[in-house]
C-alpha cells in the first residue's frame, strides 16, 4: 500500500513532464527556429554591416536572443544538457537591454550626425520572410506549448511573435528608404524597434522573478 501511495504522485508527474521533454514535434519546431535564426542572424547583421543600418541592426539582435533561446528549449530534450530557465532568462533579458541601448545609441548618432544609410535589398528580402514566416511559427509554438504545458517554449513563441513586430518596423524602414530615398527612416524605425526590445526584455525578466509562465 506505502508504494501504491508513493508510485502514485510520480508515475502522474512523469506524465506530465514526459510529453514536454521528449515530445517530437518540440524538437522539431525548435530545429526550424534555430535553422531559421541562424540564417536570419548572419543575414541580417551582414546586411545592417554593409548598409550601415541602425534598424538592421536592431532586427539581426533580436534574431540572435532568439537563437539563444531555441537553443535552451531544445536542450531541455536533452536533461543532461539542459540549462536552468531562469538563468537562460536573466541572461537573455540583460543581453537585450544591452542590444536596445546599443541600438537606441546607434540611431541618434546616426539622426545627428546625419548618416545616410545605404538601401538593403537583403534586408528587405529578410525581414519580409520574418514576417510571413513568423506568426506561423509563433501559432505553433503556442499551440504545442499548451498541450504539453511547455512554460519555456511559450515564452519562445512570445518571441517569434516580437520578432515577427520587428520585421514590420523593419521592412518599413527600409522599404522607405529604397524606394523614396529618405535615409533618415530607417535611424527612425531603429527607434521605434527600442521600445519593442526593452519590452521583451522586461518580460523576460519579471515572468522568470515572479515565476509566471
Amino acid at each position: 500500500m506505502p508504494e501504491l501511495v508513493q508510485n502514485g504522485p510520480h508515475s502522474s508527474a512523469s506524465a506530465v513532464r514526459d510529453p514536454v521533454h521528449r515530445s517530437p514535434a518540440v524538437f522539431w519546431l525548435q530545429g526550424i527556429t534555430l535553422t531559421w535564426m541562424l540564417a536570419e542572424c548572419g543575414l541580417s547583421l551582414y546586411a545592417a554591416a554593409a548598409a550601415h543600418s541602425p534598424v538592421l541592426l536592431a532586427f539581426g539582435s533580436d534574431s540572435l536572443v532568439e537563437l539563444l533561446s531555441a537553443t535552451v528549449v531544445l536542450l531541455h530534450l536533452f536533461p543532461r544538457f539542459a540549462i536552468s530557465e531562469h538563468n537562460a532568462a536573466r541572461a537573455a533579458a540583460i543581453l537585450l537591454f544591452a542590444l536596445a541601448s546599443i541600438v537606441c545609441a546607434i540611431a541618434i548618432f546616426s539622426l545627428a550626425t546625419r548618416q545616410q544609410p545605404a538601401p538593403s535589398h537583403l534586408g528587405i528580402a529578410v525581414s519580409l520572410a520574418a514576417l510571413v514566416g513568423m506568426p506561423v511559427l509563433a501559432a505553433l509554438k503556442r499551440r504545442e506549448a499548451r498541450r504539453t504545458h511547455d512554460s519555456a517554449l511559450a515564452a519562445d513563441a512570445v518571441q517569434s511573435a516580437t520578432c515577427a513586430w520587428l520585421a514590420a518596423i523593419t521592412l518599413a524602414g527600409l522599404g522607405l528608404n529604397a524606394f523614396f530615398q529618405i535615409a533618415w527612416f530607417d535611424s527612425a524605425a531603429a527607434l521605434l524597434a527600442v521600445p519593442l526590445l526593452l519590452k521583451e526584455g522586461r518580460q523576460t525578466w519579471q515572468d522568470q522573478a515572479c515565476g509566471c509562465h
